[in-house]
């Protein structure tokens, strides 16, 4: 199991910024995929963005030209760059690992930790 550990969330006015840290306890090259999830109360968790081991991006719709995900391989790390920060951005962010062990499929997630936008 991959322990994922989240830092970086708190409250931010309208249109401010937030950086997400999501610290591994492996090497993140040795990771499939990493991403970013949220979930809004009454809401199904939802991808925000995420990178492949091979440096891959993908982004959902609603975050693209706001939102930058990358990785630093020496410490393990993702981060969620989040600019323009709107109140519908409100949410438990979390970090997942999505990779292969043994021939099973497993899917880590961390704790969250909470995004909160006032207008």
């Amino acid at each position: 199991q991959v322990q994922l550990v989240e830092s970086g969330g708190g409250l931010v006015q309208a249109g401010g910024s937030l950086r997400l840290s999501c610290a591994a306890s492996r090497s993140i090259f040795e990771i499939n995929t990493m991403g970013w999830y949220r979930q809004a109360p009454g809401k199904q968790r939802e991808l925000v963005a995420s990178i492949s081991s091979g440096g891959s991006t993908n982004y959902a719709d609603s975050v693209k030209e706001r939102f930058t995900i990358s990785r630093d391989g020496t410490k393990n790390t993702v981060c969620l760059q989040m600019n323009s920060l709107k109140p519908e951005d409100t949410a438990v962010y979390y970090c997942n690992a999505k990779y292969w062990t043994n021939y099973k499929f497993i899917s880590d997630w961390g704790q969250g930790t909470q995004v909160t936008v006032s207008s």
